[in-house]
């Protein structure tokens, strides 16, 4: 079996790097230095997904290299993954290899966890799932005291529930948060819990009202939202919509209004350019926004979006690209000014760098 080339002593090395590389990115517009929030070198990645790979009768865990989908990398364990995922892959392995009902044209498992010990399974086939399947991952959900879901065309098939339960501190304050299977988590629980404490203190307690652009299941929204008068969140993912909805009622947060339009239709609609059925009802001029808060995907904020977040007197900005956020900030750089940076190391071992500033009217 081929082994992964993994070195938890290099971890400081390349962190040094990120840190050098998003300081050059944000030199021209006088940025301070980042604070920097790096990660466990190990053990630190909450969700998984291996492909399966069949010798001699048997299965084993792959993945591959990038642009290479024949050569497989076969694993036993997978450090960087949580020590959730590493306990469960031998057990998940033993089972499948003494099940045919379990192990019949499996193709793909994937693991979602969470700091707080919640922990799911996805089983995908390429076959439909039958009784004796369900019998078998009812029984097999129970001894690893996970939930299962089977996945085949057509066919989504629930053991249990179909999302997980974490929980984060917070200002020492605990909120929990439903991650559906499917659905954009944060991968790095450990970093997440430093992003959402550095946003919560960069935000600061003010008496006006927060604007938050692609909110998801409302990681930010909800202790952002102990900060300030009401919130506004928009999302255009369904699950994430209502995962949010339903993390918002869990934790008893009451001031947020959300809205399931892209941040582009949300720019459409402030500048009047036409109206949306979806925000009936909803009185935007009674908003006396002071921030908005953006966490876009990795093409950044489109130029329309990028130029609403000009009105505002402060703009909190979370980014997993650190060149289209120096992008979006070179076209801000003449009315707003960094006052805040920080690197977030959500991906050891990787190019990848999550990271954010704070931007404040000159």
């Amino acid at each position: 079996m081929t082994a992964t080339t993994f070195d938890p002593a290099a971890y400081a090395t390349q962190l040094a790097e990120k840190q050098a590389r998003l300081a050059a990115l944000l030199a021209p517009f006088d940025a301070p230095a980042p604070t920097v929030f790096d990660s466990p070198p190990e053990h630190y990645r909450l969700r998984a997904e291996f492909r399966l790979w069949r010798e001699n009768e048997e299965r084993f865990y792959a993945m591959f290299a990038a642009g290479d989908k024949h050569t497989p990398i076969l694993l036993d364990d997978l450090p960087i993954a949580s020590a959730a995922i590493n306990a469960l892959m031998p057990r998940l392995k033993a089972a499948w290899q003494a099940s045919s009902a379990l192990s019949f044209k499996l193709f793909q498992v994937e693991f979602l966890t969470t700091l707080a010990g919640d922990g799911l399974i996805t089983l995908c086939y390429h076959r439909p799932l039958d009784a004796h399947w369900q019998a078998a991952a009812e029984t097999l959900a129970a001894e690893l005291g996970v939930s299962i879901i089977g996945r085949s065309r057509g066919q989504r098939l629930v053991i249990g529930r179909d999302h997980v339960v974490e929980r984060l501190q917070v200002a020492g304050r605990e909120f929990s948060y439903r991650q559906p299977e499917g659905a954009f988590t944060q991968p790095n629980g450990t970093v997440n819990q430093k992003m959402l404490s550095w946003a919560y203190e960069a935000l600061g307690e003010r008496d006006d009202d927060l604007l938050e652009l692609y909110c998801g299941n409302g990681n930010f929204t909800l202790p952002l939202a102990t900060r300030v008068r009401k919130v506004l969140a928009t999302e255009i993912s369904k699950s994430s919509v209502n995962a949010a909805l339903a993390n918002l009622a869990d934790n008893g947060v009451d001031n947020v209004t959300l809205v399931r339009l892209s941040a582009e239709e949300l720019t459409q609609a402030l500048n009047e350019v036409r109206p949306f059925r979806r925000l009936q009802g909803i009185d935007l001029p009674s908003y006396d926004f002071g921030t908005v808060f953006v966490d876009p995907p990795r093409a950044g904020m489109d130029p329309d979006t990028c130029e609403l977040t000009r009105r505002f007197e402060r703009i909190l900005y979370i980014s997993c690209n650190p060149e289209t956020l120096a992008a979006n900030i070179a076209q801000l750089h003449d009315t707003h000014r960094i006052s805040r940076c920080a690197l977030f190391d959500q991906f050891p071992f990787t190019h990848h760098m999550e990271s954010g500033v704070l931007l404040e009217r000159r």
